[in-house]
């Protein structure tokens, strides 16, 4: 084993993060297995999301649906009410194709190689080595954000995210061991996010400082080098919020496409390549709507301005093809962030109120 790898492993066994979906050193050397459902889960839900953020998600999801069975019997509707918040949509849906699929074609168990692993719905080349490694203890190297910062620091590495990303995976891969690779792994991960982090890291008590290359040349905060982002393009579109008898009109997304399968108030046709419109002909139904204001929204490709309009006293009979909800019950459906904002604006307290 690597002398990067032995130190990192003994500073994991006193410092690693407690999180819900892990087994502890001490647990693992007792014999306890990390369950790969959990595994799976976190790794799906962390994509794009941070830790804190994911935690409490993570302990809604284990208490309705403990195993995998029970959340290949779970309707995909409920799934997205759960999963509401977290954006990125699709890894949602996936989640439930991919359960389905275990239960039906594996038994309720995942499978341990990477070729399995990796035909599964939502699950690339990052979540299956973090599968494989963390749940079934293959020496696989396990890379996201957190360990490309560490690996680039460590060697220096100036070519620029994303080429770099092959050299950040050799290098990794070579530091990998044989033997508790899940807990290097999950090391390197925690290292990252406590230490090794973007700015003010803190070099002084790193287990690996001896080691860092651009610790000892240059300084880190240098690395990793990213390409110049390209600017964001902007699109609009208008949202229109109907009230009656303290009852929003909802309706349903497509099933495929951004936002896939949840619900929403009526939106024109923006996507992220064409703008929608944004005036009042454009209205879902005859209501006296009126302006209340503009949100805006940033997705991971672009930028979303939408023109709110609310109109009061709707008659129901006249809105079809979606649902009404009670505005203290907003909460339970399966409302997109953008979505709760539009309505937001236009009932300020929407979802302050909570049902009794």
């Amino acid at each position: 084993m690597q002398p990067i790898t032995t130190r990192l492993l003994l500073w994991y066994d006193s410092h690693h993060r407690t999180l819900p979906w892990r087994i502890s050193p001490r647990e693992r050397l007792a014999g306890s297995t990390a369950d790969p459902y959990r595994i799976w889960l976190s790794e799906i839900m962390l994509q794009q999301t941070t830790v804190e953020a994911v935690k409490s998600y993570f302990r809604v999801f284990i208490e309705k649906w403990p195993t995998v069975v029970d959340l290949a019997a779970a309707s995909q509707d409920d799934v997205l009410r759960a999963w509401a918040g977290l954006g990125y949509y699709s890894r949602a849906r996936n989640l439930k194709k991919c359960a389905d699929i275990i239960c039906a074609e594996y038994g309720g168990r995942f499978p341990s190689d990477l070729a399995n692993l990796k035909s599964l719905p939502g699950i690339g080349d990052y979540t299956a080595a973090a599968i494989a490694s963390i749940a079934f203890d293959l020496p696989m190297a396990v890379v996201d954000g957190n360990v490309e910062r560490v690996i680039t620091r460590l060697y220096a590495l100036a070519t620029p995210l994303p080429l770099a990303k092959p050299e950040i995976r050799a290098r990794m891969q070579a530091l990998t061991p044989d033997e508790r690779p899940g807990d290097f792994a999950q090391a390197m991960m925690d290292l990252g996010a406590t230490i090794c982090t973007p700015r003010r890291p803190a070099c002084v008590i790193c287990p690996l400082n001896d080691n860092c290359q651009a610790l000892r040349t240059t300084d880190p905060e240098f690395f990793p080098v990213k390409a110049p982002k390209k600017e964001k393009p902007v699109r609009v579109g208008a949202a229109f919020v109907a009230v009656s008898n303290d009852e929003v009109y909802l309706r349903g997304r497509a099933e495929t496409g951004l936002l896939g399968g949840m619900a929403e108030v009526p939106t024109t046709s923006w996507t992220a390549r064409l703008d929608g419109e944004t005036e009042l002909d454009a209205a879902p139904f005859p209501a006296n709507w009126i302006a209340t204001g503009n949100i805006t929204h940033i997705f991971t490709h672009f930028e979303l301005r939408l023109k709110i309009y609310k109109a009061h006293e709707v008659e129901k009979d006249i809105a079809a093809g979606g649902w009404w909800v009670k505005v203290d019950e907003l909460g339970g459906e399966a409302l997109p962030t953008v979505m709760k904002k539009a309505i937001a604006a236009a009932i300020p307290d929407a979802f302050a109120r909570r049902k009794n």
